[in-house]
């Protein structure tokens, strides 16, 4: 597995602190398997050694407007965030968590819907970046990190899923997600993504 790290990026998806905090709308959901899969630890180490070869890194965060006017609850998970009243912009609950906080010229996408090219400047800012190669890690594997994938692909990308910087509500939940997606995109490792990043980095120094 090798990339080229100009025209590669590293998408961190919905590392907020609704979605993987502990004490988050969502915590009851995901929160065990984020803490069973070390998943936010992964994520960091991903995106410091992206960062370090010279790929790009964008964020993708759901937010919507105080009071969710915003809001097409249209789906149990989205009727789930109008319940709760979460992950309203300004909020905490909407903030990247600190771990994986953005660094200095990361990029950050907002959207308000699931997956994270529907309505937003995801797809945009990449072929502005002129990426051709897009790596995924976030929360959660079946929900929106397997939509904005599914995405990614139909619109050209090459679409790299990495296993263990993602998790669901589930092992199970997750495992079958990645079993979906291995129709659709590479599924690899952290290990595996740096390493490849890194030797194309070496053989462009």
């Amino acid at each position: 597995m090798s990339f080229d790290p100009q025209r590669t990026a590293v998408i961190a998806v919905h590392f907020q602190n609704d979605i993987v905090g502990p004490d988050g709308a969502f915590a009851g959901f995901f929160r065990a398997e984020v803490e069973r899969t070390g998943v936010i630890a992964s994520a960091a180490r991903l995106l410091a050694g992206a960062r370090d070869a010279g790929a790009t890194v964008i964020y993708t965060r759901v937010a919507w407007q105080p009071g969710h006017t915003d809001l097409d609850a249209n789906s149990p998970l989205l009727g789930m965030v109008a319940q709760t009243q979460c992950l309203q912009d300004g909020s905490a609950g909407a903030a990247i968590v600190d771990e994986v906080a953005p660094q200095d010229g990361d990029g950050v996408v907002t959207h308000k819907r699931v997956g994270g090219f529907a309505g937003s400047e995801l797809d945009a800012t990449l072929k502005a970046a002129g990426i051709d190669t897009v790596v995924f890690a976030g929360v959660a594997t079946n929900a929106s990190v397997e939509g904005t994938a599914r995405d990614a692909s139909d619109l050209g990308y090459r679409t790299v899923v990495v296993a263990d910087a993602c998790s669901a509500g589930s092992e199970t939940a997750h495992a079958a997600s990645l079993e979906s997606l291995g129709l659709l995109a590479e599924i690899s490792s952290v290990d595996e993504v740096l390493a490849g990043l890194s030797q194309s980095a070496g053989a462009n120094a």
